[in-house]
């Protein structure tokens, strides 16, 4: 169940691009919900579906916009794939992976090692230099019986020039060469989310999700069964709720107003849909 007021939340999990920033831009409020939250003690995660990049990538990143947030803050697909394989396996195994440095180094650090010959699991992140070889690897272990584990569904990738071919894309034509679905790890499945509550070290009832995606960052909260905070910064609207499955809990207009609820200076009603959703 939802927590009645934004005040209650006792941790707080955050998309990146959209709620922090946009491109290269800084939010407004961003830095500021931060240091209050490192100033009350209330634990927080910065969760995101991108598989490409370390959490000391994103670090840089964020340093670059002006942005400070301790490293263990940082909790990205890759390392969610890697915990989830981990428990599972938590001698390693060998793995084919398709993918850039974030899930390499992720997966590499979990104890799995690269077999391309024989492995027992295909871990699939976004890989901007894929090649058909990498594809037929993968498709052939899979038909072989490895398992087929995905870091993210992300169909497409925002960039400076417009929507680009995600890590589902990659996963469509494994799928399609394979007839087998995958194991998803990121938004919108619950898997990222239950392991980066665990992070946080608080109840799954005290904490709430803040992303700018209903398809994602709104759904993945509902399925994790954690409240979800829909910020207006990013790529939905209050307009866009009654196209998809799920609302939000909470709408906020950005990161100033929502450290403003936390911190109980301003109260936001729970939203409620007027006609409902679909």
């Amino acid at each position: 169940m939802a927590i009645a007021s934004l005040s209650a939340a006792r941790g707080v999990l955050f998309d990146l691009d959209g709620v922090v920033y946009l491109g290269s831009t800084p939010l407004p409020g961003a830095q500021g919900v931060f240091d209050w939250l490192d100033h009350v003690g209330r634990p927080y995660c910065l969760v995101t579906n991108n598989s490409t990049r370390t959490p000391r990538q994103y670090q840089e990143r964020l340093a670059a916009m002006g942005i400070r947030v301790p490293l263990p803050t940082i909790y990205t697909s890759a390392l969610a794939t890697a915990e989830y394989l981990n428990r599972q396996y938590p001698e390693g195994a060998p793995v084919y992976v398709i993918g850039e440095a974030g899930l390499q180094e992720a997966l590499a650090d979990a104890g799995f090692w690269v077999d391309e010959c024989h492995p027992e699991l295909v871990c699939v992140g976004l890989d901007q230099h894929l090649t058909y070889e990498k594809l037929k690897i993968a498709a052939l272990a899979i038909r072989r019986g490895a398992r087929f584990i995905a870091a993210n569904p992300d169909r497409t990738l925002p960039t400076e020039i417009g929507l680009v071919p995600g890590c589902g894309a990659i996963l469509a034509a494994i799928e399609t060469a394979t007839d087998v679905a995958p194991v998803v790890i990121g938004k919108p499945a619950a898997t990222m989310l239950d392991l980066a509550v665990e992070r946080l070290g608080v109840s799954k009832a005290d904490v709430v999700i803040i992303g700018d995606r209903l398809d994602t960052d709104i759904e993945a909260g509902a399925a994790a069964d954690i409240t979800t905070v829909l910020v207006l910064t990013g790529v939905h609207r209050v307009e866009d709720i009654p196209k998809f499955s799920v609302a939000p809990d909470f709408i906020v207009d950005d990161l100033v107003q929502f450290r403003e609820a936390l911190a109980g200076q301003v109260r936001i009603q729970r939203y409620v849909p007027s006609v409902g959703v679909s």
